[in-house]
C-alpha cells in the first residue's frame, strides 16, 4: 500500500510539473451543408473523349469536378479546410507536438490527384507517387516557401520525395499538372496540428486543443473564405459541435456552362 501511495503522489506531481491534464484538452467537431440546389458540375475529361492529352490513360473513365464535391444524402461539402492561422508552440498537446506520420502520400491515378486536398506540417515529407502509365508532373505553387516542378515518372510506386516545407503558409497552396492542366489540388501548410479538412459528409474533427476561446479560418478553394474568424470556445474535457454550418450555393459561382 505505501509503494501504491509514493507511485500515486509522484504521478501527481509529473502531470503537475509538466501542465500536462486531460481536463486541459477539449475538441471541435461540426459540419458544412450546402444551402441551396446541389448542382451537377461536368467532369473535367468525359469518358471516352479521344481528343484529351493520353486518351488512353486519363479517358478511360471520366475524371470528375473536384473543385465542388457535395454528398446528394446530407449535402455535406468536401474539401473545406478548417485551421487556426497560428498557435503558441507551449499550447500545442504533447502528443501532438510532433507529427506521428513522417511522410505524407500524394499519388495520381486515372489523371487526377488524390487527395484533392490535404495538410502538411513543417515536419512531415510529401513522397508523389503514380499509378499511372503515363508521366505527370508536380508542380507547387507557395508564396513563402519555395515552389518545387518535378516530372514524375509513370507507374513510379517508389515516389519522389519532396524537400520539406519550412514555412507555414497563410492559405491552402495550389498544386497541379502542367502536363494534363485539368489535375489541380490544395495543400495546406502549417507547423502546429490543429487543422482538418471536411470528409464526404462535410464533417470534420480537430482533437486535443487546449481549452480557451479560438478564432479559425474556414476556406474553400472556389469561395476562399467562408469564414475568417470563426469565433469558438472549447471547454476542458468536451466537445465543442458546431452543429450544421450552412453555405449558400452563389457562395461557390458555379456558371451555366459549368453545369451538366
Amino acid at each position: 500500500m505505501r509503494n501504491l501511495t509514493q507511485w500515486t503522489t509522484v504521478l501527481t506531481i509529473l502531470a503537475l510539473t509538466t501542465g500536462v491534464q486531460a481536463a486541459d484538452w477539449g475538441h471541435l467537431t461540426g459540419q458544412f451543408v450546402l444551402d441551396g440546389e446541389i448542382p451537377k458540375l461536368k467532369p473535367k475529361v468525359k469518358q471516352g473523349d479521344a481528343k484529351v492529352r493520353d486518351a488512353q490513360c486519363c479517358s478511360t473513365k471520366s475524371v470528375a469536378n473536384e473543385e465542388l464535391v457535395v454528398n446528394s444524402k446530407n449535402k455535406g461539402i468536401q474539401h473545406i479546410f478548417v485551421y487556426l492561422k497560428s498557435i503558441s508552440k507551449s499550447k500545442i498537446h504533447p502528443d501532438l507536438k510532433a507529427s506521428s506520420k513522417k511522410e505524407v502520400l500524394f499519388d495520381q491515378k486515372g489523371c487526377q490527384f488524390t487527395p484533392h486536398s490535404m495538410i502538411v506540417r513543417t515536419d512531415q515529407q510529401v513522397v508523389v507517387k503514380s499509378g499511372d502509365n503515363v508521366p505527370h508532373n508536380t508542380h507547387t505553387i507557395p508564396i513563402f516557401n519555395k515552389g518545387e516542378n518535378f516530372i514524375v515518372a509513370a507507374n513510379d510506386r517508389t515516389g519522389i520525395k519532396m524537400p520539406r516545407f519550412t514555412i507555414k503558409e497563410r492559405l491552402p497552396i495550389e498544386v497541379k499538372c502542367d502536363i494534363h492542366g485539368w489535375m489541380s489540388a490544395r495543400w495546406l501548410i502549417l507547423d502546429h496540428p490543429y487543422a482538418a479538412v471536411t470528409d464526404k459528409d462535410g464533417k470534420f474533427t480537430i482533437r486535443n486543443l487546449p481549452e480557451g476561446p479560438f478564432q479559425f479560418i474556414v476556406w474553400h478553394e472556389r469561395v476562399g473564405y467562408i469564414n475568417k474568424t470563426l469565433k469558438t470556445e472549447i471547454s476542458a474535457s468536451k466537445t465543442t459541435d458546431l452543429g450544421a454550418v450552412k453555405v449558400g450555393l452563389d457562395r461557390f459561382e458555379v456558371k451555366p456552362d459549368e453545369l451538366q
